[in-house]
């Protein structure tokens, strides 16, 4: 399974998310790719956040050998489960993807936790290292809601 997270500039919400799903699959026994790529490619090559990176490794997870990119059509056919961290990066998701955009394999990350709801991930840029805080337990949380998920459509 090739799963990518996606977020705005891929410095902040979408390198935790890949750090925490590549982490608890790799706990889960699930032979899983992960990846983070940003819809405005501001910050291309660039590190996760200071504060991401932070966080994450306080939490077991070090995430600092990543590099911010942005998403392209390619992507839409390369991976097989496209989370979006928010309604507003969906919707850039679209324009990028256009025709190779499948709504059928791209996602409200947050739907895997609160399905239907269609929440969106918080985005910590403009906050203080709390905000890094409470995002990174909605990644995880949410994170161990796909697992679970997965785990239990490969038992039906």
């Amino acid at each position: 399974m090739k799963i990518l997270m996606v977020c705005l500039g891929n410095i902040c919400r979408s390198p935790i998310a890949e750090g925490v799903l590549q982490h608890k699959a790799k706990l889960a026994g699930l032979d899983w790719i992960v990846d983070s790529a940003g819809t405005n490619g501001l910050y291309n090559g660039e590190a996760p956040h200071l504060l991401s990176q932070k966080v994450s490794k306080a939490n077991g997870i070090d995430i600092s050998h990543q590099q911010s990119r942005q998403l392209t059509k390619l992507d839409f056919s390369k991976y097989d489960k496209l989370y979006a961290m928010a309604n507003d990066v969906l919707a850039y998701m679209k324009e990028i993807g256009q025709e190779k955009f499948d709504s059928e394999k791209t996602s409200l990350f947050l739907d895997e936790l609160y399905p239907g709801e269609h929440k969106n991930v918080p985005d910590p840029w403009y906050g203080n290292e709390d905000g890094y805080v409470k995002v990174f337990d909605l990644i995880e949380r949410t994170c161990d809601s796909i697992i679970k998920n997965h785990v239990e459509k490969i038992k039906k």
